[in-house]
């Protein structure tokens, strides 16, 4: 017996890095989970992660800054599970330069992707929350950053993003109370992802919705980062979904409008 048998959960961007551990987790427990990421391989390599464990999963593929996405994605768990207990508002990526060379496309496409859209997903669930109460509670997750709670240079837009984060979780605790739904947050501290990983080369992308964005961080700044941190090293995926598993669990039912930081004691 699993710790979420019965539960179904939606993980935006749940096709790599830290998103694809929670949704593993997620389904490990007994959650029925609806995968989504911008591409479908990935997307789909998950679900068959998933399945071929035994658990439930599907894909709900694009983008969640689209316009009709968040019904879309709320609408994918009613329709392939027969409900909606879990939410973890997880995608994103990073498009960092300093302000005085940020254009107002990457302030709006960073702004979007991590603000934005869990707005619109939360919004979407709503409906569906308030007409089908349940006896135990409800959870949502929204991924910030240590960014949004101390900044951090060349993130203006990301950590603005983060700490709007914040605010929305501890509004949206207030607001779904009634509805027996817990909304906290977990922020992230350097955690090793495709994202994060050191490289030496200056040109290294991906491509994310038709744009080329820089990845990776420094030799010299991975090494900075060993030495500051209690544990020598930074956290991995899988301890990174650990701490949203957490505040998913029953256990976590009288924890609220909480942020959790998750960055091995580095603050």
């Amino acid at each position: 017996m699993g710790t979420l048998d019965g539960k179904v959960a939606i993980v935006s961007g749940s096709g790599r890095g830290i998103g694809r551990e929670v949704a593993l987790k997620l389904a490990s427990e007994g959650a029925s989970v609806v995968i989504n990421d911008l591409d479908k391989v990935p997307a789909d390599e998950t679900v068959a992660a998933i399945t071929s464990a035994g658990g439930r999963a599907v894909a709900c593929v694009g983008s969640v800054t689209e316009e009709g996405f968040a019904d879309r994605f709320v609408a994918t768990a009613i329709d392939s599970f027969g409900g909606l207990d879990i939410i973890v508002n997880n995608a994103g990526y990073t498009w960092d330069t300093v302000i005085q060379k940020m254009t107002d496309e990457q302030w709006d496409a960073i702004l979007d992707v991590h603000l934005k859209a869990p707005f619109r997903i939360l919004r979407a669930a709503q409906p569906y929350i308030k007409a089908n109460p349940t006896e135990y509670h409800r959870k949502v997750v929204n991924v910030s950053s240590v960014s949004g709670q101390y900044g951090n240079p060349g993130q203006a837009n990301y950590s603005s993003a983060k700490a709007g984060v914040i605010g929305l979780t501890k509004t949206m605790a207030k607001e779904w109370g009634r509805y027996k739904v817990n909304v906290n947050a977990v922020a992230y501290g350097f955690i090793l992802t495709r994202m994060t990983e050191a490289t030496a080369a200056d040109d290294a992308t991906v491509e994310i919705e038709g744009r080329q964005i820089k990845v990776g961080v420094s030799p010299q700044i991975a090494e900075a980062v060993k030495r500051t941190n209690p544990f020598g090293r930074p956290g991995t995926p899988s301890e990174a979904a650990g701490a949203i598993y957490l505040l998913c669990t029953q256990e976590a039912n009288y924890i609220s409008a909480q942020v959790l930081t998750v960055d091995g004691g580095s603050r």
